[in-house]
């Protein structure tokens, strides 16, 4: 079954490299991102493909711990994470590209990508088609949200 996707994205007045350490800085998301109150790293080495952690983040009033794993990284270009909880799968992508000749970009657009789809192989009942239509416009503000948060941060730095 295919899930429902959200696509945001935001230009950032900074380079591609620049960028990408504050978005794979887990240890400082809680700072730069107001809904994510709490990271704990759970591999230790560089981000990477492996690269896990707990992220609690506040939305819709409430608090939910996802436990985040990297699929998917191209430094300075991409990455992907997976998570799974209450029977969905999610899947968030972060991608970056130079707003002119990439080594000497000074914007960069950063896109978020946010699909959710059950976890198990079901048909979708009619509560479950309403509320991905309301869900998805939530999602849409929330990453609208951490993709303003990130740009500040980012800009401010440099």
């Amino acid at each position: 079954m295919t899930g429902t996707s959200v696509v945001v994205e935001r230009k950032v007045a900074a380079s591609p490299g620049r960028v990408w350490e504050s978005i794979t800085d887990l240890r400082d998301l809680p700072r730069m991102l107001s809904s994510v109150e709490k990271v704990e790293v759970l591999t230790e080495g560089v981000f990477g493909v492996g690269t896990r952690w707990r992220e609690t983040r506040r939305m819709l009033g409430r608090a939910a711990t996802e436990e985040m794993t990297v699929t998917v990284c191209e430094p300075v270009e991409r990455y992907v994470t997976v998570a799974d909880s209450h029977g969905m799968h999610y899947v968030n992508e972060l991608s970056l590209a130079p707003d002119g000749p990439a080594l000497s970009a000074r914007t960069t657009t950063l896109r978020m990508t946010f699909t959710a789809r059950p976890a198990y192989d079901r048909a979708p009942g009619v509560l479950t088609r309403l509320f991905s239509r309301l869900g998805a416009r939530a999602v849409a503000r929330a990453l609208t949200k951490d993709l303003n948060e990130i740009a500040r941060a980012v800009e401010r730095r440099g």
